[in-house]
């Protein structure tokens, strides 16, 4: 997954959505960047909002995104499993590179206005959990975030349930299907008016 999502979406919605009991706080800007504050639903059914990526010591770039294949073997998450969250998002972008340059995609799920990608809190940061991409989207990018279908959203940020029972929802997403929209490709490089 790249590193940019979308949280444009309304505070009503949100609240009626998660079932929240208080207004949830809202980002400035609708494009969200690695270190950037995104709204998080945590465990407790509460809206907060925190950094995006983990702080690790041999890196000086956040961790953004987990791998969902080895969340349980990595050091750096496997004491956290039991902190998870819900990310709302309407749309992520992904960046696809062919002969032609490089074209920026905008991702959401068709007919949902806001949908919903697994994430684990570490202190006041979180990361989102990545996956391989849906077939949909496949050309795009090799990996994905982990959409959670409206289903499987209460179950994975219940910690009476352990990681091994929600783990099955960490797969591409294909309830609904995926929306990918090509932005206009970058005019050419213009030549040496000079030379």
């Amino acid at each position: 997954m790249c590193s940019r999502f979308e949280q444009k979406v309304r505070a009503s919605e949100v609240a009626k959505r998660f079932g929240l009991t208080d207004t949830p706080p809202l980002v400035n800007a609708a494009e969200i960047r690695p270190t950037d504050q995104a709204m998080i639903i945590t465990s407790t059914g509460d809206a907060r909002l925190l950094g995006w990526g983990f702080d690790v010591a041999w890196d000086k770039k956040p961790m953004i995104n987990a791998r969902s294949e080895t969340l349980h073997e990595k050091a750096t998450f496997r004491n956290k499993l039991e902190n998870r969250c819900i990310i709302p998002a309407s749309a992520y972008y992904e960046w696809r590179k062919d002969g032609e340059g490089k074209f920026k995609n905008t991702i959401s799920v068709d007919g949902l206005e806001t949908f919903s990608m697994a994430g684990l809190i570490h202190d006041n940061r979180f990361t989102i959990i990545t996956c391989t991409p849906a077939t949909a989207i496949a050309h795009i990018h090799n990996r994905m975030p982990v959409i959670l279908s409206p289903d499987a959203e209460a179950a994975w940020i219940n910690n009476d349930l352990a990681y091994t029972d929600v783990s099955k929802f960490l797969t591409p997403y294909d309830t609904l299907p995926l929306k990918a929209v090509e932005d206009t490709p970058p005019p050419p490089a213009q030549g040496n008016l000079f030379g």
